[in-house]
């Protein structure tokens, strides 16, 4: 597997740099445009690598870099070394992930699926929903980027695919059918939000760095709200050629209130999704205080 990975633009800003991890996608470089270009007053130089989500993952389970966007799927792995941080992720309402054919009501039962990784919120979800809706269950599982799904899809190399991101907007530009939509499916059943992508920085920066690389986030998403059109550039240089109207929709589904500061919703939504993938057996199970921010008390 392949990763569009390389430094990003540090601020002028003296110590170490805080080395971060994020996807190119537009929700991202929408909300850490003014951190990494230097635009947040006081914050930590970050330098920065773009990597597609099953490479952030597994650097999370590696134990690399400062501070990772990943999947909350991938919490329950992670925790001991890792504080998830109360802002800068994807959650909200509306934006889940779907499951695509080329065939309308495709029946999923010993069919091909390829996801964008086995230890994403999306398969997460995708196996939660399967469980119940597929009895006798899906066939292989396929691993590959995000990107590269619905083409394979619309070319008979799998016969399903569990996409993401701006997919939700474009599957129709493949000639694919949406068969499922997992977050509709999750909200109906919870009344929760849809946790899909997580902020975590390393334990071992100490209390004052993380309380500090929460409120650099905070202010940069909110730097990007005030002036969304300075992001425009960063957005556009690594959505590859996205059309600039489907950025602006991706941007304003991902990034809402939860981008902000998770609240209760947003927590009730994390350890509600975590605790049932639990039960199942899908996930190891979350310590009492494994969420809370910066540290247990």
């Amino acid at each position: 597997m392949t990763t569009d990975a390389h430094p990003g633009p540090a601020s002028a800003s003296a110590g170490t740099p805080i080395e971060i991890a994020f996807s190119p996608c537009p929700n991202d470089t929408f909300v850490f445009d003014a951190w990494a270009h230097g635009r947040v007053p006081g914050a930590p130089a970050p330098a920065v690598t773009f990597a597609d989500i099953d490479i952030t993952n597994g650097m999370a389970e590696r134990g690399e870099l400062d501070v990772l966007k990943v999947s909350y799927a991938v919490l329950p792995w992670v925790l001991d070394e890792y504080a998830l941080l109360p802002c800068g992720g994807a959650l909200g309402r509306g934006c889940g992930p779907l499951v695509l054919s080329k065939e309308l009501g495709l029946d999923l039962t010993g069919r091909t699926v390829a996801v964008p990784s086995e230890r994403s919120t999306a398969y997460l979800l995708f196996r939660l929903w399967a469980a119940e809706m597929v009895p006798g269950g899906v066939g292989e599982v396929v691993v590959m980027p995000f990107d590269e799904i619905m083409p394979a899809v619309r070319d008979g190399k799998v016969d399903a695919g569990l996409v993401i991101h701006e997919a939700r907007f474009t599957y129709r530009n493949f000639g694919l059918h949406n068969l499922a939509d997992m977050g509709r499916h999750w909200e109906d059943t919870t009344g929760l939000p849809i946790p899909l992508g997580a902020i975590i920085a390393k334990r071992s920066l100490g209390e004052e760095t993380l309380r500090h690389l929460a409120d650099t986030i905070r202010s940069s998403v909110r730097l990007a709200w005030d002036h969304p059109e300075v992001s425009r550039p960063y957005v556009q240089e690594h959505a590859q050629e996205m059309d600039p109207a489907v950025a602006d929709q991706h941007i304003g589904l991902y990034v809402n209130e939860f981008t902000a500061d998770l609240g209760e919703d947003g927590y009730a939504a994390i350890r509600g999704l975590l605790t049932r993938a639990a039960a199942e057996g899908l996930v190891p199970p979350l310590g009492p205080d494994a969420l809370a921010f910066p540290f247990s008390s």
